[in-house]
């Protein structure tokens, strides 16, 4: 995955001398699924998936198109082969999300979890990935592992698996994990928010993965 977190912080980098972007790792991750969900997408599609302004994602599909991971015509961009490519390794590294309901773990009134397989080893307190989240716009986030068929909390190193049996069985009904799997919940005021966030935070556990490998 290392090519990977590298392409996508290059996609995301400002060329000097551009001004600051608006956009980082997390809306190239969400604007290559938005694509691949629809075969094809336009920029004023993407404005509503995404939530950036015109200017940012006329720039956004600018770096898309400078990496050829994208190609565009008057029906929309679709993702080339290269694209393809980097989505498929995502979508291994990062298999399933989705939006659930507020519980005894969350903070915000949209949340949305996220599965990074096989790299419960290499989160801690879960302070990382929280961090993550929140400068990107969320409320926060909890980080949860998966093991011995249950989802743990990180007390005492993940030891205690978490109360709420309501949310396990809907976690592992959506997301299906697998043992040894992370699980990250990211709480906004808004959806798009939560989604971004929640991105955020688990290629945050994948690059810090690669740092210490």
């Amino acid at each position: 995955m290392h090519n990977v977190v590298k392409l996508l912080d290059k996609v995301s980098q400002r060329y000097y001398p551009s001004r600051i972007l608006s956009f980082e790792p997390a809306h190239i991750f969400k604007t290559l699924q938005v694509i691949h969900a629809n075969t094809k997408a336009s920029r004023s599609f993407l404005i509503e998936e995404i939530g950036l302004g015109e200017g940012s994602i006329k720039t956004l599909v600018k770096h898309l198109k400078m990496n050829e991971l994208v190609t565009t015509s008057k029906a929309g961009m679709v993702l080339t082969s290269k694209g393809k490519a980097l989505f498929s390794k995502l979508n291994e590294a990062i298999p399933a999300e989705a939006s659930i309901k507020e519980c005894s773990i969350t903070i915000g009134r949209f949340n949305h979890a996220i599965l990074v397989r096989g790299l419960a080893k290499d989160v801690g307190s879960g302070i990382e990935q929280r961090d993550a989240a929140i400068k990107i716009g969320a409320l926060g986030a909890t980080t949860l592992v998966f093991k011995d068929d249950d989802l743990f909390t990180s007390d005492k190193s993940y030891e205690i698996p978490i109360k709420d049996r309501k949310l396990t069985l809907e976690i592992i009904d959506k997301l299906q994990p697998r043992n040894g799997d992370v699980v990250i919940v990211a709480s906004a005021e808004n959806k798009k928010t939560a989604d971004l966030a929640a991105k955020r935070a688990a290629l945050e556990t994948i690059s810090n993965h690669e740092k210490h490998s």
